[in-house]
């Protein structure tokens, strides 16, 4: 086991198997009464995402909740992933356990930071990664995924020609990676990031091969 950097948290409770049966089926029933489908990001702990309908990463939980018929979706994940299950399910109520639940990637960039950088830079092209609040989504041309951001850069790039400035945030990593495959020279990468991303390195990723 590597031992990654965390934010620091209290220990958890240490329930028994009984006991964790016991508020799982009173889970589910709540579930059942409320009519409600329940979604545990793939970061949650086992015993939540043994409650969990559906399980998997912030958009395709989203996605997946758009889909189903029940009208209140429970989202065991941080702020900005119960926001875009909003936007995708408008009509339906989302819940979120911790509503102060956050993501240091997603509080990187505020739309009042948005709105200036893009005061500063007119007629540029903003791409926002999809972890970000639904006000940074707002002020944003494209909204990207890990899997697509490079993609949309091209696609950008044969729509709008390769001299279009791109305003590219908040995940500076993932921009930087951005940058080297595509060679966009007018790309700029907002100075942001994950705080557990950011500690990775080299020395913790070599033993995991290794095995």
């Amino acid at each position: 086991m590597i031992d990654l950097p965390m934010a620091p948290i209290a220990a958890p409770a240490q329930l028994t198997d009984a006991e964790i049966a016991e508020l799982s089926a009173e889970v589910r029933a709540l579930a059942a009464e409320r009519n409600a489908v329940i979604l545990a990001h793939n970061y949650q702990l086992p015993e939540i995402q043994g409650v969990a309908d559906i399980i998997g990463d912030s958009l395709f939980l989203s996605q997946e909740a758009a889909k189903v018929a029940q009208p209140v979706i429970a989202f065991c994940g941080v702020h900005f992933m119960a926001e875009t299950a909003s936007v995708l399910s408008p009509e339906k109520t989302v819940l979120i356990p911790d509503v102060d639940a956050g993501c240091s990637l997603a509080d990187s960039i505020t739309a009042e930071q948005l709105a200036a950088w893009q005061a500063k830079h007119p007629g540029a092209i903003t791409v926002m990664y999809v972890n970000t609040t639904a006000e940074v989504k707002a002020l944003t041309d494209y909204c990207c995924t890990s899997g697509n951001a490079v993609a949309v850069i091209e696609h950008i790039v044969r729509e709008h020609g390769p001299d279009r400035e791109i305003l590219f945030g908040p995940d500076m990593f993932l921009g930087s990676y951005v940058a080297k495959e595509t060679g966009h020279q007018n790309f700029r990468v907002w100075d942001g990031a994950c705080h557990v991303h950011a500690g990775i390195r080299p020395p913790d990723i070599e033993p995991v091969r290794a095995q």
